[in-house]
């Protein structure tokens, strides 16, 4: 009876590690920042007292796990004075033949998004992207820029852009294959 149950440990510890390893092949980058870089006034907010360009970054992403349906992006905040963190990008649906975005797509009014992308609203109110903007005299916050390997088309009740970064963040809990992230900073 041991063997069996050490048995199944074992397999368990061994499909665990070969997920976190496939997990890991992924990989996310932007031309405008990288992991532990200072975020330019231009990918900065335009409100709350910044006067920046609230330019969202170009984003690169690779090494998806096989099954994957669709991608999602999410930037956030957890250092924001909220208790909750600070949604400031979401975006869903993204087409499985995607693997980059240029430099400006989360303006809503533009095109730089796939047909059928979802830009959710951030914490700002708005859809679309909305960039850092702490508040004065903090510590430079951290901004984590997040890609989602889907296993489906469409997340389930995330049908239009209405749609909460807390529904969206559960749905991701329970359809994401894969994902990679880079964390910038930012202060004022």
């Amino acid at each position: 009876m041991h063997k069996i149950a050490l048995g199944a440990v074992v397999m368990a510890f061994s499909a665990l590690a070969a997920s976190a390893a496939h997990a890991q092949s992924m990989s996310i980058t932007s031309t405008e920042m990288s992991d532990g870089s200072t975020i330019k006034d231009e990918q900065v907010a335009n409100v709350f007292g910044c006067k920046g360009g609230n330019i969202s970054p170009s984003l690169s992403w690779s090494g998806a796990p096989s099954g994957t349906k669709s991608f999602a992006i999410t930037a956030y905040d957890p250092d924001a004075p909220t208790g909750s963190g600070f949604w400031h990008w979401v975006v869903i649906n993204i087409p499985p033949s995607t693997t980059s975005l240029p430099k400006g797509a989360g303006d809503e009014k533009g095109k730089g998004m796939p047909k059928g992308v979802i830009q959710a609203r951030n914490d700002t109110g708005a859809y679309g992207y909305a960039g850092p903007c702490p508040p004065q005299g903090d510590k430079p916050h951290h901004y984590t820029f997040t890609v989602f390997a889907v296993d489906s088309d469409k997340l389930p009740f995330a049908k239009d852009k209405t749609v909460t970064p807390a529904v969206v963040g559960f749905a991701l809990h329970f359809h994401t294959l894969g994902k990679a992230s880079f964390t910038a900073l930012y202060g004022r």
